[in-house]
């Protein structure tokens, strides 16, 4: 990666993150003086950081696009999540005793990351009650999407997985579901073939379970649905 300098649009952006909203103009000022920082240039499927890297840094996607990927236990590459700028990144494992990164983060488009010291993100931290208020607002989201994206890899069958992925996403008192992955991501997403799911899908369609047009899933059998769940 090339380091590049801080322009007032990263700075901008900087402050649109979850952790920094909401300060006051003058917290805000101050905020870059005590953050010890280096934001770097990240080239279209270059590596940011690897999985296994302590986790000594606050890393802040300022702009583009990463791809979170675990290696499990049985050695087979797992896709987490996509990180959409401006967003931080393994923040909760930045104050973790045992601090290993649980993924390797690639870019799947030119990126700019803002990393900084773990001291001078602690410093920021303890300084300002909103920051501390909003560190742990995302830490406490973070453990909630862990389960939420662990849950369909626990199924077995391309179906119970593909189920599961539709109501952890579908919105509460609504029967739709508008995907945010490729049929490709999806796959990967769920840990199977991109045939297995496309197999699953329009045989569940046929079976007048859902309706698909794109993107945009309907469940029509919400009972039936929840018996593999």
């Amino acid at each position: 990666m090339k380091k590049i300098s801080l322009t007032d649009c990263h700075k901008e952006k900087l402050f649109q993150i979850p952790l920094f909203q909401e300060l006051p103009l003058n917290i805000k000022h101050s905020l870059l003086d005590k953050l010890d920082f280096v934001v770097y240039k990240a080239d279209k499927k270059e590596i940011v950081v690897m999985q296994g890297t302590p986790c000594n840094k606050l890393y802040v996607l300022l702009e583009g696009k990463l791809r979170a990927d675990i290696i499990d236990g049985l050695g087979n590459e797992v896709m987490i999540e996509y990180i959409i700028a401006p967003r931080t990144f393994a923040t909760p494992h930045l104050f973790n005793p045992n601090n290993m990164l649980p993924a390797t983060f690639t870019a799947i488009e030119d990126s700019i990351v803002l990393m900084a010291t773990k001291e001078s993100t602690f410093k920021v931290i303890s300084e300002d009650p909103q920051v501390l208020h909003n560190f742990l607002c995302i830490a406490g989201n973070c453990n909630i999407c862990t389960v939420s994206r662990l849950k369909p890899l626990s199924r077995k069958t391309v179906r119970e997985r593909f189920i599961v992925y539709l109501f952890e996403h579908k919105k509460k008192d609504s029967l739709v579901v508008n995907i945010m992955h490729t049929q490709s991501q999806l796959a990967e997403y769920l840990n199977v073939t991109r045939p297995a799911l496309s197999k699953e899908i329009n045989k569940m369609i046929r079976e007048g379970l859902i309706i698909m047009e794109g993107k945009r899933i309907e469940i029509l059998e919400k009972a039936t649905l929840e018996k593999y769940i």
